[in-house]
């Protein structure tokens, strides 16, 4: 499996372990300038937004994963990889547990640890962070962001765009809007309209 990271830095830096440990060869990355700081001593392939770069990718013939985990930036790079005709790799750590009758779509990255259970459906560019847990029949949007040990207990669903933070838990059957944001250790007991914000325990609006 050939594959080509898209970003460089941070969350970036995880995928990267990700494709090492699955045994991927991965030939290079793509950002906007040459990273300072290379630590798995990749090739700089250039901006894919360049006519030239994107040539290169096609003829590489591998496959691309966005390594970005702010959701709207991963949105926009992994759709314009779509609209060019390239492939979306999913990557799943050796270490996660993912059921046999989870669905998940192209461009995902499942972490270290993480879980997700039977009837799950995760959709295009999710992120499902170190040691997230989704449990069963959850319904995941495209370019959500479940962040390390956050747990979405069952029937939950979180549509696209939202970012649930880390160590937060949202209780089953809770319906979480689009492009809202869970903060960090909330526990989320109702329902979540669009593009608020909720945090504490139990969680209430601030915005």
């Amino acid at each position: 499996m050939r594959i080509i990271l898209l970003g460089y830095s941070g969350h970036a830096y995880v995928v990267a372990d990700a494709i090492k440990r699955v045994g991927g060869d991965l030939i290079g990355y793509c950002d906007r300038a040459e990273a300072k700081f290379n630590p798995f001593n990749l090739k700089y392939l250039g901006d894919e937004k360049d006519e030239n770069t994107l040539t290169e990718i096609k003829s590489s013939g591998a496959s691309c994963i966005v390594g970005v985990g702010d959701n709207d930036i991963r949105k926009r790079i992994t759709e314009h990889l779509i609209g060019r005709g390239l492939h979306n790799a999913l990557i799943i750590h050796p270490t996660a547990i993912v059921s046999d009758y989870a669905t998940i779509g192209k461009g995902c990255f499942i972490s270290a640890g993480a879980m997700v259970n039977p009837l799950a459906s995760i959709g295009k560019g999710v992120i499902i962070n170190t040691g997230a847990v989704v449990e069963h029949e959850c319904q995941i949007g495209d370019y959500a962001h479940i962040a390390p040990g956050a747990v979405l207990t069952g029937n939950v669903k979180v549509l696209e765009g939202c970012f649930v933070g880390a160590n937060a838990v949202v209780k089953q059957g809770i319906k979480v809007g689009e492009n809202a944001i869970i903060g960090a250790g909330a526990v989320v007991i109702n329902d979540v309209a669009a593009n608020q914000i909720w945090v504490g325990n139990p969680a209430k609006q601030i915005r």
